[in-house]
C-alpha cells in the first residue's frame, strides 16, 4: 500500500466527490485530513478507516439538501413582505 500524502484533489478524485466536498467533510464530518500550512494532505489508509466507520450513517449534506434548505426558508410565510393594504 502506497503510504504518501494525498492533496484534496487526489483524495476527491479517490473518493469520486467534488473537491468542494471534501472540504465539507473535513468540516461537517470529521474526515481525517491534515492541514500543513495552507494545505489539506491525506492519508489514504485514515480517509479509508473513516469511509468504512461511517458506512450506513448518513452520508454528508448535499447540494440537494441544501437547495431544500434554503427553499423552506425563502418560500416560508414569515419571510415573505406583509402586504400594506
Amino acid at each position: 500500500m502506497e503510504d504518501r500524502w494525498f492533496s484534496v484533489d487526489e483524495i476527491a478524485e479517490y473518493l469520486g466527490v467534488k473537491r468542494d466536498t471534501v472540504y465539507k467533510w473535513i468540516g461537517r464530518k470529521s474526515m481525517p485530513a491534515h492541514k500543513l500550512g495552507r494545505l489539506w494532505k491525506f492519508k489514504r489508509s485514515e480517509v479509508d478507516e473513516w469511509v468504512f466507520a461511517n458506512d450506513g450513517q448518513r452520508q454528508p449534506p448535499s447540494v440537494t439538501d441544501d437547495m431544500s434548505l434554503v427553499h423552506s426558508v425563502a418560500y416560508s410565510p414569515s419571510s415573505r413582505p406583509q402586504s400594506s393594504s
